[in-house]
């Protein structure tokens, strides 16, 4: 067994002998991203799991070590990960845990804390946590964000955002129930097994297989009948995760309407961007500067080659690069607004709105504020400029019903008809 070993401010580290040994457990939030995430770090020689368990019981052990002032992400993923070293799956004495964090002044850097402090109240101060993060947060001598593994991360992001976008498009019309899903399930497959080479890792074949990928999903058999448009925005977990939304997905499609979600890979380049915003605002490394534009640069050019894969078939709509959406922003908040979200939830539902897409869901997490400024406190600005936008803030957060939530939906879905 590893031995724990400890740095002089009483943190536990995660060491090399921890990575041969330990099962690292990640919280969910995008099966498909973060499936073929899993086997990446799996390629690097992390052993991964990624959670499922989805129960009641996830938000109560949440509530049981967390403060219930604390934001609704940090809860739900806090709540997860004890969840499932409590269910006497995992020898907690060989399992670590990831997580991630932004860098920036929000819960995303601080759920690591908060998360120590609930293992150390459960009496699990023996397992570690592994920090996810391109700011130099945290260093463990057992993980390390090196360059291939970054790259190959963002395959991983872009790939699962066309998936995730293209099944969207297609799910609601298709003709065979489950066509879609089968497919989704094809190309993930597929693209895991790709992973276990390292030559299938080059820009190029990432062309080839966006081509190919989009192919397969504008060959699936689809009646495109009138359905209403609903996009989601709003806090990140929260707008992607069913466990933090309460399956909002798949209440739109049981409302006969199409789900419209942006895709990760604009959050990832916000957060590369931030950077570059913050040495132009506060000073700091010219090397940084360079490091940061030479990264997003890459980032945006893989996001370029999936627009144009989209845009070959005339079906299907596709998202506007990065740079369209700084536009969209700029007239209504300025870069350095990067809390949490930003000026980029901002930007996404101005790019819904822009695509003929009126119907806006924006999730708001209780005690997030950054999201609650540049979500909700942006939708009477955004419906003075666009009369035919149709926006609904729903709160979610452990005491709100999902009926309450679900109704107001529907009452937008309603005004929609009209």
């Amino acid at each position: 067994m590893a031995k724990l070993v400890y740095d002089k401010d009483g943190r536990l580290i995660f060491t090399k002998e921890m990575k041969k040994e330990y099962t690292l457990l990640i919280p969910q939030m995008l099966p498909i991203h973060f499936g073929m995430m899993r086997m990446c770090l799996k390629k690097h020689g992390y052993n991964c799991e990624t959670l499922t368990n989805d129960s009641r019981a996830v938000v109560d052990t949440g509530l049981k070590y967390v403060h219930n002032d604390t934001c609704y992400p940090a809860l739900l993923v806090i709540g997860q990960l004890i969840d499932a070293l409590n269910s006497g799956k995992y020898d907690v004495n060989k399992t670590g845990l990831f997580i991630t964090q932004t860098g920036g002044g929000c819960r995303a850097s601080n759920y690591i804390h908060l998360l120590r402090k609930a293992l150390k109240k459960a009496g699990l101060e023996q397992v570690p946590v592994v920090s996810i993060n391109l700011s130099g947060l945290e260093k463990n001598p057992g993980f390390k964000m090196t360059l291939p593994l970054i790259l190959q991360l963002v395959f991983c992001i872009v790939y699962g955002d066309i998936i995730m976008l293209l099944a969207n498009q297609c799910r609601p019309y298709e003709t065979e129930k489950g066509a879609t899903d089968a497919l989704v399930h094809l190309w993930e497959t597929r693209l895991v097994e790709e992973f276990q080479h390292t030559r299938n890792f080059s820009f190029s074949h990432m062309k080839e297989n966006f081509a190919l990928i989009a192919a397969d999903f504008a060959a699936l058999g689809v009646v495109r009948t009138a359905k209403p448009r609903v996009g989601i925005v709003g806090e990140i977990y929260v707008k992607y995760s069913a466990l933090g939304n309460n399956a909002l997905e798949q209440f739109l499609l049981s409302e006969g309407a199409e789900p419209v979600v942006p895709g990760l890979v604009d959050f990832v380049i916000f957060k590369i961007y931030n950077r570059d915003v913050d040495v132009d605002i506060y000073g700091g490394s010219r090397l940084k500067k360079l490091v940061v534009h030479a990264l997003q640069g890459y980032v945006e050019k893989c996001q370029k080659a999936m627009i144009e894969a989209v845009k070959a078939y005339p079906q299907f709509r596709a998202p506007s690069p990065f740079e369209h959406l700084k536009e969209l922003a700029s007239g209504y908040l300025g870069a350095g607004n990067k809390m949490g979200e930003g000026w980029l939830l901002t930007a996404e539902m101005l790019e819904l709105i822009g695509e003929g897409t009126n119907n806006i869901v924006c999730a708001q997490p209780f005690g997030c504020l950054p999201n609650h400024i540049v979500g909700k406190g942006m939708i009477r600005r955004l419906k003075d400029d666009f009369p035919q936008s149709n926006i609904v803030a729903i709160d979610y957060d452990p005491g709100a019903t999902k009926i309450n939530q679900e109704n107001r939906i529907k009452l937008m879905l309603a005004n929609s008809r009209r």
